[in-house]
């Protein structure tokens, strides 16, 4: 049973009851909705099949939802697409005009304040360059220094831009109230430039009265780079968009930048999540390239808690063999994993409290002796993430009364969540617990379980451990 988790981008090819039923069997912990790509009506629509399969098949799948952020993106092209030769020039508005190869709509209000001679424009992930050579009061000319194709809204990267722009224009702040509509699980944030941007979302939520959704903050450019420790403070979790930053930084940066964001959000407890072309070539075909399975693997090595599906899932011909192939990866890389070396070094970097010394004893035990889950009785869900940041070699069963701490868990490492009723005796935990552990795993007689957890619930912290034998 794997442990790191596996989010899926949603699109045409996994809209239908049939496909997104197999993704989940074959592995799918979080399914991600694109608002700047995606209608909203098309996801009301395939959120309320997720909710219908989870009832199904007794599982819980979080919902993510990517929001525009201050994004800069092409206008409207004649047939969708047009290429750029080298060498030829192009004419660059604000003003909306159906895009030709001799000028074309760039949708950014600010773009004649913001954008100097001498500036780099880059389409098509970075495939095609456009520099800068004249600029007047209603236009800008430039250069195509790398020729190739652009489409239709594709995001225009512009290195070094300080985006002058809302974070909370009216597009995000829709985006933003639909995600509480739709009582969503998780917030990916798009093009976050500092903490001031995560600060403006949470405020937010918070005038909307919703304590609830998690703050999970792309890291795209060198801007976020730069105020990353705060960012991290602020959020509940950290997605390094390896797309974007590979456009906006030399590539060869990416692996060093990938372990180093990893570490630090591991340090501080919160989530990590890594995305953007890990199986891309199963996009059209059905077995990755072996650097594809390699960059899987050295994910889960690095301790992140979720790895991500984007095109492969939503757009792609085998999205089911793509979860399919993702959990097997995930699963080898697990069982070769150093368990004990890895909690050795965690716990140097831990608090020295009560809770975290009993989910180190919970852990250091699983690594000692054959235990098969631990399950943690949990109403905050601070218990389960707690253990979850030792990363335990077995799966970690989080029980809890409150429906929006059961999927608020949906994306940490190792932990499954169920939805449990209130426990009033240490007793009743440790019945209750062993008959779902029982429940959920094929035990045998003579296996061993931990049950562990914080009584009375007022506590709110983790005080009691026991270890259980099947009879």
């Amino acid at each position: 049973m794997k442990k790191t988790k596996v989010v899926c981008s949603i699109g045409p090819s996994s809209s239908s009851t049939e496909v997104l039923r197999e993704m989940i069997l074959k592995g799918m912990d979080v399914a991600r909705f694109d608002l700047g790509r995606l209608a909203n009506s098309f996801c009301h629509d395939v959120i309320q099949k997720i909710h219908e399969l989870e009832k199904e098949l007794h599982k819980t799948i979080g919902i993510m939802f990517d929001n525009r952020g201050p994004e800069v993106r092409v206008g409207t092209i004649s047939n969708g697409k047009v290429f750029l030769k080298a060498k030829s020039e192009i004419i660059l508005t604000n003003e909306s005009v159906v895009g030709t190869e001799e000028k074309i709509t760039v949708l950014y209000p600010n773009l004649l304040k913001d954008i100097k001679v001498g500036d780099i424009l880059l389409f098509n992930s970075g495939k095609v360059k456009v520099k800068i050579k004249e600029k007047n009061t209603v236009t800008l000319k430039g250069m195509v220094e790398e020729e190739g194709l652009i489409y239709s809204h594709e995001t225009v990267h512009i290195p070094k831009l300080s985006n002058s722009l809302d974070y909370l224009n009216e597009r995000n702040k829709e985006d933003i109230l639909f995600a509480i509509q739709e009582n969503i699980d998780f917030l990916a944030l798009s093009f976050v430039r500092n903490k001031n941007d995560v600060l403006e979302v949470t405020d937010l939520l918070i005038e909307n009265n919703n304590d609830y959704i998690q703050l999970i903050t792309k890291i795209e450019n060198e801007y976020c780079l730069d105020d990353l420790d705060q960012i991290i403070e602020l959020s509940d979790g950290i997605m390094i968009a390896r797309g974007d930053l590979g456009v906006e930084l030399p590539i060869e940066k990416l692996p060093g930048i990938q372990k180093k964001v990893i570490a630090k959000v591991h340090q501080a407890n919160k989530i990590g999540l890594v995305s953007t072309e890990m199986l891309a070539s199963m996009e059209e075909e059905k077995r990755p390239t072996r650097a594809e399975v390699s960059d899987v693997y050295n994910a889960v090595m690095d301790l992140a808690d979720a790895v991500s599906l984007g095109s492969e899932t939503s757009v792609g011909t085998y999205p089911v063999e793509a979860v399919f192939t993702m959990t097997n990866i995930i699963t080898q890389a697990e069982e070769e994993m150093d368990y004990e070396r890895i909690l050795k070094e965690i716990r140097s970097t831990e608090n020295q409290d009560v809770p975290s010394s009993i989910a180190h004893a919970v852990v250091d035990i699983c690594n000692h002796i054959d235990i098969k889950a631990i399950i943690a009785a949990t109403n905050s869900g601070y218990t389960a993430k707690k253990i979850s940041r030792y990363r335990p070699c077995c799966p970690v069963i989080a029980t809890s009364p409150n429906k929006d701490t059961v999927r608020s868990l949906t994306l940490h490492y190792g932990v499954i969540p169920v939805l449990s009723k209130t426990y009033k005796t240490t007793d009743e935990i440790i019945e209750h617990c062993g008959s779902i552990a029982k429940e959920m795993l094929t035990l045998e007689k003579k296996d061993h379980f931990i049950i562990t957890g914080g009584f009375p619930a007022s506590l709110q912290n983790t005080n009691f451990m026991r270890i259980e034998e099947v009879i």
